[in-house]
């Protein structure tokens, strides 16, 4: 049975999230810049973490969906301590974090934080240090001009509403770069990127399985792939890669 309920923080801010109990490593999906835990993905996920009867969280960071902020007073390490929360105030025992686009890099860092309870990451166009490497080199004179007056600017956004990107972010994803050094981790990763991805270019996954020193690493590139990956087949791929960790994480063989 799902259980929807919030974490309060000291400061009454609370996030909000879907729990289902289970048996077995619990999974965590972490959305994406923008995004929420109603998204396709998520929900798609649940329901082929649930029928294997296994426990499966998914929520809101501060400023997304329903849980609460205003999303341009927020930054990554606010992102990283409500996924802190919740590995440290839901999951008991080990967990296997699913990390779609930013989701990608709070997994990352995540499973640094916490390495006796991170046991495997599945990568969904994962994103790590997108601040620096992504949005910076991309900004325009009027944006650098903006950013220096008024703190944001407003970024046009496919997916929806413009984003706003304030100073406050670049400046705080600067302290948590990864790709500058080798990745700690010797759990099971696959990483899913699409090679048609606008957004993440697709030799970021091959990059980031390099840095990374576990030696159980998968990258699954898909052709004809965007960044939302979020289509029946790129779903199927999904939770196959999720089965595969999981398979690896409790020791039994691939299939």
């Amino acid at each position: 049975m799902m259980i929807s309920d919030r974490l309060t923080r000291e400061n009454d801010t609370a996030i909000h999230y879907r729990r289902t109990p289970g048996q077995g490593p619990e999974v965590v999906f972490l959305s994406g810049f923008r995004s929420d835990m109603e998204g396709s993905k998520a929900v798609a996920l649940e329901a082929h973490v649930t029928r294997q009867g296994r426990p499966y969280t998914r929520f809101d960071y501060r400023g997304h969906g329903v849980s609460d902020g205003r999303f341009e007073d927020l930054c990554l390490s606010d992102w990283l301590d409500d996924t802190l929360l919740v590995l440290d105030r839901l999951v008991e025992g080990k967990v296997v974090l699913v990390g779609s686009s930013m989701g990608g890099w709070l997994m990352l860092l995540a499973a640094r934080a916490r390495p006796d309870k991170v046991a495997g990451l599945v990568g969904i166009a994962a994103a790590p240090d997108f601040t620096e490497d992504l949005m910076r080199p991309a900004l325009t004179e009027e944006q650098k001009a903006a950013l220096e007056r008024d703190g944001v600017f407003y970024e046009p956004s496919p997916y929806g509403d413009p984003l706003p990107i304030t100073r406050h972010l670049l400046e705080d994803g600067e302290r948590h770069l990864l790709m500058r050094e080798p990745i700690r981790f010797d759990g099971p990763v696959h990483l899913l990127q699409g090679q048609e991805d606008p957004d993440v270019p697709w030799m970021t996954a091959v990059s980031l399985a390099a840095n990374l020193t576990s030696r159980a690493v998968t990258v699954e590139l898909i052709k004809d792939g965007d960044h939302r990956l979020s289509r029946p087949e790129d779903l199927r791929r999904i939770g196959a890669a999720l089965d595969r960790v999981l398979a690896q994480v409790e020791g039994r063989p691939l299939v």
